[in-house]
């Protein structure tokens, strides 16, 4: 067992060269990010995390990592992320450690090699899933993984501190694994299904559903055996979400208890303020109607000042209904005008103007391209992504990946789940694209041509995601 997983993750001889040079660039972007922010972060005290949040602006990023890391806490939305803070909490005391011997927080140090390792293997994983399992050659295996890493949000991603890179990681591996028990005919059994399971829900509950996809889909009509079904999909999503809902109760629910009454305190002084502004200005003498006529002012400013603070955060409408789920969908943003500008824009080239701004501050819902090469470029990649599914239908590995997009396209898409930010999320998703791809490359009639297009589109994408990057950080 203990061999078994050596071996994959052991580098191999004719990925050392690779994984230096990829190793280079990353630890230089790193380099740049936190220069960026390490005249604020590097003094941090232990008992304040708030510069975190005040300084910190990377498209919608956020920097709870930093902030967990520096102070503990069960900081994260337990609902979408049940273990983080539990799985960073090593990496808490250890920074507090080494805060008490040096007096610096080193804690962008820390996560940026933890983000450095998840990176590689993850640049490891999916050049072996293009050249072992979908089996392209070498040369086309290296200029797919490069392609994939030259996309904006994958990028930028990789070196920030927030779960999406060590979330695409478990990701990947996972495709990876289930591509080798495939091809084996071996099945994912109950204990891997439970471990891939826990860890990849734990840091995201949502992307605990692809383990259980490509489950289905290494396993079969196995999957449905009452034992598998049980023991591996039903009773750890039930645990999972039994431990979300005591970790709520347990240290969410009393600072919001705490939250809602000093915000109920604050909301009775404005009251009491706007009451006596008002008393003092009206020309109503009854003392009934004036008290009305005060209800019905304050009511509407009240609800103007609600739209206000919600137009700022560029939110769609939710659906209506009390499940903390309804809250986070997204009924009125326009889908096709996200999906030209953000889903496969944003995700795939930064956007000059707003560059990396948060749509929950003062970025625009929808941006545009000053260029329109930029849009030749966005049609292109989706062109051959279209060809590379059409060319590889047949093929259970690639069905098993596009069933885990088609479920994230379900959520962001559908329900609108993160809708108003959805490129920060391509990490979920984005690898979908080079697999797709694959496919086409590996086609003997369109090898050469598409190797080509691809070379050209990897150069463009790292030159312009890069530079604009870079200039954004050091700038």
């Amino acid at each position: 067992m203990i061999k078994r997983v050596t071996d994959i993750f052991r580098i191999q001889r004719e990925e050392r060269g690779l994984v230096l040079a990829f190793a280079l660039v990353s630890v230089f972007l790193h380099a740049c990010c936190i220069y960026c922010f390490s005249d604020s972060f590097l003094q941090e005290s232990i008992e304040n995390g708030g510069v975190f949040y005040s300084q910190f602006q990377v498209s919608g990023y956020d920097p709870i990592t930093y902030a967990v890391v520096t102070h503990w806490g069960t900081t994260y939305q337990v609902f979408r992320h049940p273990l983080l803070a539990f799985m960073v909490y090593p990496l808490f005391l250890l920074n507090s450690g080494l805060i008490a011997l040096t007096g610096y927080n080193l804690v962008q140090f820390l996560l940026a090699a933890i983000l450095l390792v998840c990176n590689i293997y993850s640049f490891v994983f999916l050049y072996r899933i293009f050249k072992d399992i979908i089996g392209v050659k070498r040369f086309d295996a290296i200029l797919l993984t490069f392609f994939f890493y030259g996309f904006a949000h994958i990028m930028t991603a990789s070196i920030v501190a927030d779960h999406f890179t060590v979330s695409m990681f478990l990701l990947i591996l996972t495709l990876y694994l289930s591509g080798k028990w495939m091809r084996e005919g071996r099945q994912m059994t109950i204990v891997r299904t439970v471990l891939l399971f826990v860890v990849t829900a734990g840091i995201t509950l949502s992307n605990g559903v692809k383990i259980f996809i490509d489950a289905l889909f290494v396993n079969g009509k196995r999957f449905f055996r009452p034992k598998y079904l049980f023991l591996a999909v039903l009773l750890p999503a039930g645990l999972m979400w039994a431990f979300a809902h005591w970790e709520y109760r347990t240290y969410v629910l009393p600072h919001e208890k705490e939250h809602k009454l000093a915000l109920a305190k604050k909301a009775q002084v404005a009251k009491k303020r706007a009451y006596q502004q008002f008393m003092d200005t009206t020309t109503i003498m009854n003392p009934e109607e004036k008290q009305q006529a005060f209800e019905r002012q304050y009511k509407r400013q009240l609800r103007k000042e609600a739209q206000e603070r919600w137009n700022s955060m560029h939110k769609g409408l939710p659906i209506k209904g009390k499940s903390i789920f309804l809250r986070w969908t997204d009924v009125t943003t326009p889908r096709w005008d996200s999906m030209v500008e953000n889903l496969f824009g944003e995700s795939l080239m930064l956007h000059q103007d707003h560059l990396l701004g948060d749509t929950l501050r003062d970025r625009p819902l929808i941006v545009t391209y000053r260029w329109w090469i930029c849009y030749v470029v966005e049609a292109v990649i989706l062109l051959l992504f279209i060809a590379g599914l059409w060319l590889g239908w047949k093929s259970r590995f690639l069905w098993m990946t596009m069933a885990g997009f088609a479920f994230d396209m379900v959520i962001h898409l559908g329900l609108g789940f993160g809708l108003n930010e959805v490129f920060i999320m391509a990490s979920h998703w984005a690898f979908v694209l080079p697999i797709a791809i694959a496919y086409l490359v590996k086609s003997y009639n369109f090898r050469h041509l598409t190797s080509y297009l691809l070379l050209l589109l990897t150069a463009f994408l790292w030159l312009y995601n890069g530079i604009l990057l870079v200039g954004y950080l050091l700038g």
